[in-house]
């Protein structure tokens, strides 16, 4: 693969993976329209590794607020480490479940039906864009309408109810390109009465805990086709991959945390409301490119 072509797909997905729109949707997206197959083994490792730049993004730019919070005592961190983990058992009683159910339905009677093959339809991204932009634009308009109202009351906490619905949703998203998680986790967190600075800081809390998780499953996944590809006899270059992988991994990073500025940025000034419009007309964008043969 042409290395402008990496670095491109680096940039959507560093800006798209840490803002609500879904970096899913725009990187299939982009990979479509420069003619890539985005369920190939070689974007897998791509994407793999575009996501563990964003994770480090997270982690650098979240790191002094963390501390100052989650790790400030023995027993802060104890009160979110419980959080964390119970939000993250939710993200999969509920993610998982879902995941097989599509794979019966949509592939009945294939013997290698995984949901990764439907990521590159655009008529399924379309859909969970709109759902995301939706959910988005309820929060912020609801967050408008109490604007600085409620800050003591709410206070700067995530309760466990709070978490709860944060990993639920999560699990939701998981499935479905287009459904952008952490739109639709501190969308949630929003609504469910918790400050939108710590909505944001415990959905990014949570993105780095199931991150490595997500990038082993599709490892896993890559090595498979690997071993699939030689035994057919065309083996798979995973070293010009790798190298190509490990170059937009670096592009992710930055990107990524430019795009967390931007989002802290928007948040703190209350237009979150507009992330979801955009959502909106991006699914119509979305569905329009479906129709003409995207």
């Amino acid at each position: 693969m042409p290395i402008f072509k990496v670095i491109l797909l680096a940039i959507v997905q560093g800006l798209a993976e840490l803002l609500p729109v879904s970096s899913s949707a725009h990187v299939v997206v982009a990979e479509k329209l420069l003619g890539l197959n985005p369920s190939s083994p070689q974007m897998t490792l791509l994407l793999v590794m575009l996501h563990t730049g964003t994770m480090f993004a997270v982690i650098v730019y979240f790191w002094n607020q963390w501390k100052r919070t989650y790790f400030s005592s023995a027993d802060a961190f104890k009160r979110f480490a419980i959080r964390v983990i119970w939000a993250t058992i939710l993200t999969a009683v509920i993610g998982y479940p879902i995941v097989k159910l599509i794979e019966k339905t949509a592939f009945k009677g294939a013997s290698k039906g995984e949901i990764e093959l439907l990521f590159g339809r655009l008529d399924l991204v379309a859909p969970a864009l709109f759902a995301a932009g939706l959910l988005i634009l309820l929060a912020g308009l609801m967050e408008k309408r109490r604007m600085g109202a409620h800050e003591k009351v709410f206070g700067d906490s995530v309760t466990m109810r709070q978490a709860g619905w944060m990993g639920a949703i999560q699990g939701l998203c998981l499935p479905f390109r287009g459904f952008s998680r952490s739109g639709a986790t501190i969308s949630t967190g929003m609504l469910s009465g918790a400050s939108k600075e710590r909505a944001e800081r415990f959905s990014f809390a949570m993105a780095v805990v199931i991150t490595p998780a997500v990038v082993g499953k599709e490892a896993l996944r890559l090595l498979k086709a690997s071993h699939e590809a030689t035994a057919a006899g065309v083996p798979i270059d995973l070293h010009g991959s790798v190298v190509s992988s490990l170059l937009g991994a670096l592009f992710a990073f930055f990107a990524g945390l430019v795009a967390l500025k931007w989002l802290s940025s928007w948040l703190e000034e209350g237009r979150w409301y507009l992330f979801g419009i955009y959502c909106l007309v991006a699914s119509v964008v979305v569905f329009y490119l479906y129709h003409l043969g995207y």
